[in-house]
């Protein structure tokens, strides 16, 4: 879901659920996610930093629940790896499990294709269970809806008696773009197809509560270190809010809802690996400072953003990447005697430390999407060269305009040592390849194979 995409923040998409339940809440205005989903749900499942298939070792958050003494539920997308038994989520701490293992399907159908390189060949097949069995009676039914039956099911039959966790993650608005034309036709005013459908999927989201989503006014988009890429929408509603109808710009990240959520459940998270979230249970409910100073968005030295860039923007990455390969970082080019540290600052990194980021290598596709209703064609903000590093006051310029690097070598200097001492301790990076014994043509749906 885009920056902008929610009526709260201004956008044409109605969403009055979430803009009353926000409302009647905390609204977190400096929270910030993965630049893809799935790392995302993996730090809210762990409360680290971790690879997207989480190993069996680590403790899932349905696992703490239950310690706490809480009944726990999930419905929804999982995508946290499925090529054992061992890694469903009925074997991480989930009593129950109704929704799907991959990463997006057919809203109807509820099939994933993909292609399996060894084999040559593409796949489609179910991907929907209820618990470990698939499910295959929810043929032509929109899985935003089913999901939301099931998930209102629980709440009905639950034993008030005792306290309840259910995790709902819902398909939407995840592509691709599918939803009842009922949802759309109050957006008929909207002339770009993608735009109208997406509207009608976020407005069947809020009911139940990426092409065409919008991240306006921010720069970049899903899969890109740019605040447009990173930045999320996100608020807390409840009768244990102790100041409800606020807004939060304390700065918060999705790895601090592991400590959150279980220390105000009452349990504990001895018995976890060491936790890269913080207990932001008192920012958020008291208006008290944030623990958190620091947060690493991304460092990965194998990226490649494979989706074109849209506008006079095509050639950055092009001409940036062959800089980078030319040169190394110009120690001169940055005023003062600051010593540069030895982080490669031809890696795709950023790290925020209080208001300022830092970016280095290419952070991805720099445009500054239009506002909805406008085309790229219609952008008219030129997108200078990006530099090798880059650093901007995010509380001053959330739309990463002004790249201040040279007036404050000092801040660049220690965000570039910070980002070389958390690259010394980090996992390598591992992108295995296709397992072809996942192929389903025999059982006719996708999960474990071993």
């Amino acid at each position: 879901m885009g920056f902008y995409d929610v009526g709260y923040h201004g956008s044409e998409i109605k969403t009055p659920v979430l803009d009353r339940l926000s409302a009647a809440g905390v609204r977190l205005e400096n929270y910030y996610v993965q630049p893809l989903c799935t790392p995302s749900r993996n730090q809210i499942m762990t409360g680290r930093y971790q690879p997207y298939c989480v190993p069996l070792e680590e403790k899932l958050l349905p696992e703490l629940m239950l310690e706490a003494g809480y009944s726990t539920h999930m419905v929804g997308k999982w995508h946290l790896g499925m090529y054992r038994k061992q890694c469903l989520p009925t074997r991480r701490g989930f009593q129950s499990y109704f929704g799907y293992l991959t990463g997006s399907e057919n809203y109807y159908t509820h099939e994933r294709c993909y292609f399996i390189p060894q084999l040559n060949v593409t796949r489609c097949a179910l991907d929907l269970r209820d618990g470990e069995e698939t499910s295959p009676s929810y043929l032509n039914l929109y899985s935003t809806e089913i999901f939301t039956h099931r998930a209102v099911n629980i709440i009905k039959e639950h034993n008030a008696q005792k306290p309840l966790f259910l995790y709902v993650a819902l398909q939407a608005v995840h592509a691709p773009l599918q939803v009842p034309e009922r949802y759309t036709k109050p957006y008929s005013f909207i002339k770009n197809s993608a735009r109208r459908h997406y509207a009608g999927m976020v407005s069947a989201m809020d009911e139940a509560t990426l092409a065409g989503g919008s991240n306006w006014p921010l720069r970049g988009r899903k899969w890109s270190l740019w605040e447009g890429g990173v930045r999320g929408v996100g608020f807390v509603t409840g009768p244990l809010v102790e100041q409800p109808g606020t807004v939060s710009r304390e700065l918060i990240h999705v790895s601090d809802w592991l400590p959150t959520i279980v220390g105000v459940a009452g349990g504990s998270t001895n018995g976890t690996k060491p936790l890269d979230g913080f207990n932001v249970w008192d920012t958020i409910s008291k208006g008290e400072a944030s623990p958190r100073q620091e947060l690493l968005h991304n460092i990965d030295p194998l990226y490649i953003d494979d989706s074109p860039c849209p506008g006079k923007a095509s050639g950055s990455e092009h001409e940036l990447l062959d800089s980078l390969m030319k040169n190394s970082l110009r120690r001169n080019s940055m005023t003062g005697s600051v010593s540069v540290p030895p982080f490669n600052v031809s890696m795709h990194a950023a790290i925020r430390y209080k208001n300022w980021k830092l970016l280095t290598g290419y952070p991805g596709c720099p445009v500054w999407f239009p506002h909805p209703g406008e085309t790229v064609d219609e952008v008219t903000d030129e997108v200078l060269p990006l530099k090798k590093l880059m650093l901007f006051d995010i509380d001053a310029d959330p739309e990463e305009r002004n790249e201040i690097s040279h007036q404050h070598p000092e801040i660049v200097n220690f965000l570039l040592k910070r980002l070389d001492q958390l690259q010394k301790g980090a996992m390598p990076i591992n992108y295995p390849p296709d397992d072809p014994r996942c192929d389903p043509q025999h059982t006719g749906a996708w999960g474990p194979w071993q």
